[in-house]
């Protein structure tokens, strides 16, 4: 993590979070049809069926809820809508829309069937909020104009419109605001077969030559994530020009990410430091959050947000109400012998005393 002034930017590679760098390189990179988007079948089919009858109907389409991890092409999937639909595409964010009247003047200027486009809508403002309630169900929105004893409420009528939310933490939208979504749908991670073909649809835009063997390398330690193996393209091919011949094979996708220190199944230095430290340094745990965080020199949600989720997917972390425990797949891919005073049961390590909270 390197500050800047009062801000933080993340420089791991395998983080799915947006950075400058791939904004560009996505852009370009980007499927614009159903049928190019690689992976996702099941939201794939449903939306096909949903933007076709609305075609049929000649109106705009419900509201859509895209919720998942980052990375998984949820900006992506807004834009296509649109696309398949015929309709501008609107992009904005949740904490852009500070006060109402924001969103008010971008409510006010969409065309009939628009597709408006709200990425991190959990970080919405309960006020944001409660202008977009009439404005989904009643195509309006009502206006105080004046101040004071003067004031007064106008009701603005709004053209038929597509909302399409999107967010990393479904749970934290308000519960009112979760259900005037007509259309939710979940993203999974990408398996290793879906990320190969997207980065060698990615290295033909690219014009970067790579081999089947050397983008199913790159798939598989990318988590799962299209940002991360598209990334991670661009980072290898860096080594394949200077210690290869410019092709992106097996072999130099090995070595290009063994000096990278991402293993072979996505974890790089931090995730290994995290779990070296509750395994040596607090004897595989339970360990307090901001106790660990403090050990490593991290921020205690960097570790809750980026690097936890990844783990408990692995089975290599568990949480426990007294802290993190590491488990035994953490101790054997690590290289350490398992503990004798702690019993193994389905992977996980149960320590003596902490059976029920496991």
């Amino acid at each position: 993590m390197i500050e800047t002034g009062d801000f933080e930017i993340d420089n791991r590679l395998v983080t799915a979070e947006q950075r400058d760098e791939d904004i560009a390189a996505e852009g370009s990179l980007r499927p614009t049809t159903l049928t190019e988007y690689i992976g996702q079948d099941k939201v794939k089919e449903n939306l096909a069926i949903y933007i076709e009858a609305a075609k049929r109907r000649e109106g705009a389409l419900d509201h859509v809820l895209l919720y998942g991890p980052p990375g998984l092409g949820k900006t992506t999937l807004s834009a296509i809508i649109a696309r398949e639909m015929g309709v501008n595409l609107r992009v904005t964010t949740g904490p852009a829309i500070e006060r109402p009247g924001d969103l008010a003047a971008i409510l006010t200027n969409l065309s009939p069937g628009d597709v408006l486009f709200i990425d991190e809508i959990h970080r919405l403002s309960r006020a944001v909020e409660e202008i977009l309630y009439p404005a989904l169900e009643d195509h309006a929105i009502d206006i105080i104009v004046g101040k004071g004893p003067a004031a007064r409420s106008l009701r603005v009528d709004l053209p038929e419109f597509t909302l399409v939310g999107a967010t990393t933490r479904a749970g934290q939208l308000s519960a009112p605001l979760r259900d005037r979504f007509g259309i939710v749908q979940r993203l999974e991670l990408y398996t290793p077969e879906q990320l190969a073909d997207i980065i060698r649809r990615s290295a033909q835009i690219l014009d970067i030559p790579c081999t089947f063997d050397g983008a199913m390398e790159l798939a598989k330690r990318s988590r799962g994530t299209p940002r991360i193996a598209n990334r991670f393209l661009k980072r290898v091919r860096d080594f394949a020009d200077v210690l290869g011949n410019g092709e992106i094979t097996e072999d130099i996708a090995r070595k290009s990410l063994d000096r990278l220190e991402v293993d072979h199944l996505g974890l790089d230095s931090n995730d290994r430091r995290m779990l070296e430290m509750i395994i040596k340094g607090y004897s595989g745990g339970p360990v307090g959050l901001e106790t660990l965080a403090s050990a490593l020199g991290e921020e205690a949600v960097t570790l809750e947000d980026v690097c936890e989720p990844f783990l408990m997917q692995l089975g290599f972390l568990s949480r426990t109400p007294r802290g993190r425990c590491a488990t035994a797949l953490a101790y054997k891919h690590l290289g350490y012998p398992v503990p004798q005073a702690v019993t193994v049961d389905n992977g996980q390590l149960i320590l003596p005393g902490t059976e029920e909270q496991n």
